[in-house]
């Protein structure tokens, strides 16, 4: 079993998935329109492009996302997206273009834990926590 994130914008999704997919380097599957929805399950008509589902894969685990079709979102205060890279380096990269357009919350630097941690919100919303695994200097 593995716990996957389900994201949810509002009329976003293909805009983020998009900025994401470019971020990590893979791609946006089984994205599914609403414009594909049954009819027995009506979607307003400025709601049609928007996102039913989709799914990204980042290294070994999945996030998955839909636009909120039947109303708006309440921004994602109560979890964070938390990824943890081999290396400074890598981490602060993901964590920088995360950041750009969004709003830093904890510095990317290092602390007690890790050689590297940061938290951010970025422009979608999103709330993540970016860290390496490697060890703090001593």
């Amino acid at each position: 079993m593995h716990p996957t994130p389900y994201l949810f914008f509002n009329g976003q999704c293909r805009q983020a998935l998009t900025r994401y997919a470019e971020i990590f380097g893979t791609q946006i599957e089984d994205l599914m329109p609403a414009s594909d929805m049954p009819p027995e399950f009506p979607v307003p008509d400025d709601r049609k492009d928007w996102v039913m589902h989709a799914q990204l894969r980042i290294g070994e685990g999945v996030i998955m996302a839909s636009d909120n079709l039947m109303g708006e979102s309440a921004t994602m205060d109560g979890a964070s997206v938390m990824l943890s890279y081999p290396t400074v380096d890598e981490a602060r990269a993901v964590f920088d273009a995360l950041a750009e357009g969004g709003e830093i919350t904890m510095a990317f630097e290092p602390t007690f834990w890790a050689a590297g941690f940061g938290t951010l919100r970025d422009r979608f919303g999103v709330r993540w926590m970016i860290g390496t695994d490697e060890a703090p200097a001593q």
